[in-house]
């Protein structure tokens, strides 16, 4: 799946009509969940059926195209059958019950709906919500596909404006050109010192870019809340400073992974093998005092990025255990405890004084290099997530056209 995003500009009656869509998702989305809680037992088919009742009892849902609806009951359904399957798995803790959707920002549409002119780079929907035309802003090109191609188009709500993805039914290695062998391979071991340190010693520093920001963070969100007033609608003063905040933290995102995606880049380039550690980011995070510095380290996107690039350019990914990659030593394999305050390796084998990040990075490649078949992340199987995840900025070029400037 290929996904291509542009900005819509359009007029503030289009914009409002997209936004009595998106709440109309969220409506069908709920009531489809709320039937599957009053009625146990009832499977699959007998939700999508549900979805007609509900064009036939409420006219606002009859407006909106009907793949849309379908879409909203598949998102129900497939929330649904991630608690049966945990339920099943027997997994500890809690099971992912389903939940009402609250801050739905999206609407989907699969083969009606929608035409896209792709001469004059417009986009027109033809659902009863009168959305209308939009022309699309950004520099990729339409014309290199066919309209058979385009599996769904789907409308994302930010706190910038307004944006349409296009989900094609392309295989990005089909379009991009091989790299060369490099007959070179690295290990990365990602850090909070460091973005992360390879095998062969050299360093990325962390960009820290909500830390940075932290300080006008706080400042705009206390001017949103002095503007706040409970039980009451909230006023037009308050609407802008929750909007500024949003495109506020929206920058921080893109910017991290922006960063994250360039770093990757480079690193497949370079290189013919990539390791790297299997962490669980979603545990690590729940350290209290250092779940702010994790995710402004962006480990998770670094991985996305390094695994999609792998795929696309024909290079080998592998994700070791990270299990003592920290404690054992490169060079005898002996197991030296060390606190997290302590920054070097030593170890009475002889080997010099390393530093931790650099020894991680040895072992992490030592691991990769007896035959561990390494690991997906979930990010790159599931084929809707690089398209509603997407933080990059329209109109602005890959990161192959960044770094060949």
């Amino acid at each position: 799946m290929f996904v291509l995003e542009y900005k819509l500009r359009g007029k503030e009656s289009q914009y409002r009509a997209i936004d009595e869509a998106i709440r109309t998702v969220q409506f069908v989305r709920n009531k489809c969940l709320r039937y599957w809680e009053d009625n146990k037992g009832i499977g699959q088919k007998d939700i999508y059926r549900y979805t007609t009742v509900l064009r036939n009892e409420f006219d606002f849902v009859k407006d909106l195209n009907s793949t849309a609806c379908q879409q909203a009951c598949e998102r129900t359904w497939t929330s649904i059958l991630k608690f049966y399957t945990n339920c099943k798995n027997n997994i500890s803790g809690k099971k992912g019950y389903p939940k009402y959707s609250k801050r739905t920002r999206s609407v989907e549409f699969k083969k009606s709906g929608w035409k896209l002119n792709r001469d004059a780079k417009r986009i027109a929907f033809t659902d009863g919500k009168n959305i209308g035309e939009f022309k699309l802003v950004g520099s990729r090109d339409l014309l290199y596909f066919q309209d058979w191609q385009i599996q769904r188009v789907r409308i994302v709500r930010r706190a910038d404006g307004y944006f349409v993805q296009l989900m094609l039914r392309l295989d990005p290695r089909d379009i991009t050109p091989q790299l060369e062998p490099t007959k070179k391979c690295v290990a990365i071991d990602v850090g909070l010192k460091y973005f992360y340190c390879d095998s062969n010693n050299e360093t990325v520093q962390c960009p820290k870019y909500y830390r940075k920001a932290e300080k006008r963070l706080n400042k705009l969100n206390k001017r949103k809340s002095r503007k706040f007033k409970k039980n009451q609608k909230q006023s037009n003063n308050y609407i802008k400073a929750r909007k500024k905040y949003a495109k506020a933290h929206l920058k921080i995102s893109r910017q991290r992974e922006e960063f994250a995606r360039m770093k990757a880049l480079r690193l497949i380039q370079s290189n013919d093998l990539i390791a790297y550690e299997d962490l669980k980011v979603k545990n690590l995070v729940r350290n209290k005092k250092l779940a702010s510095s994790i995710n402004d380290a962006a480990w998770s996107q670094l991985r996305k990025w390094i695994e999609y690039f792998g795929l696309k350019y024909g290079r080998l990914t592998i994700a070791v255990p990270p299990q003592y990659t920290t404690s054992d030593c490169p060079g005898c394999g002996k197991r030296v405890k060390k606190s997290l305050s302590t920054r070097t390796h030593v170890c009475d084998c002889g080997i010099p004084v390393l530093d931790r990040d650099y020894a991680a990075s040895l072992n992490i490649l030592k691991k990769a290099t007896i035959g561990h078949i390494g690991s997906w992340s979930n990010e790159i199987l599931d084929l809707n997530a690089w398209g509603d995840s997407t933080s990059m900025l329209v109109g602005s070029n890959t990161c192959q056209g960044k770094l060949s400037q």
